[in-house]
C-alpha cells in the first residue's frame, strides 16, 4: 500500500490482534508490532507514523532531497502496477 508517496506494509502475526507494520523512509527502514482487532486501525496507525516522519522531513531531521527521489520512486511504482 502506498500513503503520502511512502510504500508500507502491514500484517497479521499469528498472535491474536498483533499486526507488524514496514514502511520504507529516505534511507531508513521502519518496523514495529501494534495491536488491535482491526487491520484498518493497524493501517491508520502506520500512516500516522509515516505523517509524523514527513513532518519531520519538512523541518529538516532528514534529507528532503531523499524523501522526495523516494516519493518520485512509489508514484513511478504504483503507475507501473495499472
Amino acid at each position: 500500500m502506498i500513503h503520502r508517496g511512502v510504500q508500507y506494509t502491514v500484517v497479521a502475526t499469528a498472535e491474536p490482534d498483533i499486526w507488524e507494520w514496514r514502511y520504507e523512509f529516505g534511507d531508513q527502514i521502519k518496523t514495529g508490532r501494534t495491536q488491535t482487532r482491526l487491520a484498518a486501525l493497524a493501517a491508520r496507525r502506520v500512516k500516522s507514523k509515516i505523517d509524523a516522519a514527513l513532518r519531520a522531513a519538512q523541518t529538516g531531521s532528514v534529507s528532503t532531497v531523499n524523501v522526495a527521489e523516494r516519493i518520485d520512486r512509489a508514484k513511478a511504482a504504483s503507475h507501473s502496477l495499472t
